[in-house]
């Protein structure tokens, strides 16, 4: 099992920033990936940015060149810095985490991102 734990999520006008962090817990040893995605109602739930165990990352087309992930050392905590924020970036915010020889997910509660106009 892993535990994920979201924070950082807000209020920011279009054009700030924010920083995400996911704290997970549990079997992180066993972990192969994390990421972020995001959901608005009535919407799927979408890719933001995902990051592999090897280091390499993957970006949502609609991210690209704003939203950087990064994770720490341990690997048990992953960041999503969010750069020039629009408007059509609010969203409920999930970390996820990709687990085993089976590549189980994991979900986090959410955090909620508002950016206005």
């Amino acid at each position: 099992q892993v535990q994920l734990v979201e924070s950082g999520g807000g209020l920011v006008q279009a054009g700030g920033s924010l920083r995400l962090s996911c704290a997970a817990s549990g079997r992180i040893f066993s972990i192969n990936s994390m990421g972020w995605y995001r959901q608005v109602p009535g919407k799927q739930r979408e890719l933001v940015a995902t990051i592999i165990s090897g280091g390499s990352t993957n970006y949502g087309d609609s991210v690209k060149g704003r939203f950087t992930i990064s994770r720490d050392g341990a690997q048990s905590t992953v960041y999503l810095q969010m750069n020039s924020l629009k408007p059509e970036d609010t969203a409920v915010y999930y970390c996820n985490a990709r687990s085993g020889v089976s590549w189980i997910n994991y979900w986090g509660q959410g955090t909620q991102v508002t950016v206005s106009s």
